[in-house]
């Protein structure tokens, strides 16, 4: 990467930055709270200073909980990279929560950074500059970005997925197995991108003998991660897969049993959507975003089918499917953001767009990602 690539990507987070917490300025002006739960540092310390605590919401008092004293009954679900992380990053800071909060603020920021820089040399890899800088732009734009800077895992996940992937594309097995490592220990989704990899592997057929003399079976060491975690979950809880059995109980409208995804979009378009109360905005407005993300995203794997690379394909679908099994498409407007493939894809199609259409579909995202930013920050649940 040259000086000005660097600059762009360092000009675009800063400009995201500095929009985000702006927005977050006028929610906290304008828009009610929505009771006195799941706030960052509980109703008592979001109320002192809402512009702070508030990038903890929901999810984020999980991580700060874990990070502070270890994992309690249902947090399980969580995995322990990040938490892990946020105790370290701490430990120069302070003991307070506030402490905490910054951590998990400064880890977040960095390796959003850091992810930006990885998306824009793997998209070159394959495609043009501008397709690169498209793609960073349309991450930064999508409407559930805001996580990427809020104590929540994703930016950590995106970063190590990124830097696994992209070690394997520049034949650093070992590097890549050791990052993959930490990837696993951060998000289940860390198995999707070892199967993305060998998927890449069985099409560019490469055979046994060339597996063990390039020492490409290193990118398998990943799987120690989310290995020793099962282990951990087995020990406490007696379930290895507690993590996801857990899920009920920290997500709404989630199942134990498989549904598939047809049975899960009738849910949604003939029981759910028809039966909103249209008197109570927020939750017309998740609703119909989850369903307009799930809709999105199955538009992306159907027209990239047979059209991109095949390990792009099998990571965006598995990575869409998988949390819609649980019948639900609750939170995957979140789930979808470390899904960098279909950022990349999104950006060849938009290349080719005129500059009125691209800056239609701005306008777009930015208009849904402002009110779901500001509802998270109020206290609704949004992703």
């Amino acid at each position: 990467m040259q000086k000005r690539d660097y600059l762009f990507i360092l000009k675009s987070f800063l400009v995201w930055r500095i929009a985000i917490t702006i927005i977050v300025i006028l929610a906290i002006k304008y828009i009610p709270l929505s009771g006195i739960n799941f706030f960052g540092g509980k109703y008592i310390n979001y109320i002192t200073n809402p512009l702070f605590w508030g990038w903890a919401n929901f999810d984020g008092e999980h991580y700060l909980s874990i990070a502070m004293f270890g994992y309690k009954d249902l947090q399980l679900a969580f995995f322990p990279m990040y938490p892990f992380f946020m105790n370290i990053v701490s430990k120069f800071i302070g003991s307070s929560t506030a402490s905490y909060v910054w951590s998990g603020l400064i880890i977040s920021n960095l390796f959003l950074l850091g992810s930006l820089q990885l998306l824009y040399k793997l998209a070159k890899l394959d495609f043009s500059e501008k397709v690169a800088k498209l793609s960073v732009i349309l991450l930064l734009l999508f409407p559930t970005s805001f996580f990427l800077g809020s104590v929540y895992t994703e930016s950590l996940f995106l970063f190590l997925s990124l830097s696994t992937y992209y070690l394997y594309r520049k034949d650093k097995f070992l590097i890549a197995g050791l990052v993959g490592i930490l990837m696993t220990l951060t998000r289940l989704y860390g198995i999707f991108i070892i199967v993305m990899i060998c998927v890449d592997i069985l099409i560019k057929i490469i055979n046994f003998r060339k597996i063990v003399k390039q020492k490409i079976y290193l990118i398998g060491i990943s799987i120690l991660g989310i290995g020793s975690y099962m282990i951990y979950c087995w020990k406490t809880k007696g379930d290895m897969l507690a993590f996801y059995s857990l899920q009920t109980n920290v997500g709404e409208h989630r199942s134990l049993d498989l549904i598939m995804l047809p049975q899960v979009f009738y849910r949604y378009a003939l029981k759910i959507i028809p039966n909103l109360t249209w008197s109570y905005p927020p939750v017309v407005f998740t609703t119909l975003f989850e369903f307009g993300i799930a809709l999105l995203f199955l538009l992306v794997i159907l027209f990239s089918f047979r059209k991109t690379r095949w390990d792009y394909w099998v990571y965006i679908t598995l990575g869409y499917l998988v949390p819609t099994l649980t019948g639900s498409f609750s939170s995957l407007p979140r789930y979808v953001i470390v899904l960098f493939p279909a950022f990349i894809l999104l950006a060849v199609k938009l290349e080719k767009a005129n500059i009125y259409l691209r800056l239609g579909i701005y306008t777009v995202l930015s208009i849904i990602g402002i009110i779901a930013e500001s509802l998270f920050f109020r206290g609704y649940f949004v992703s």
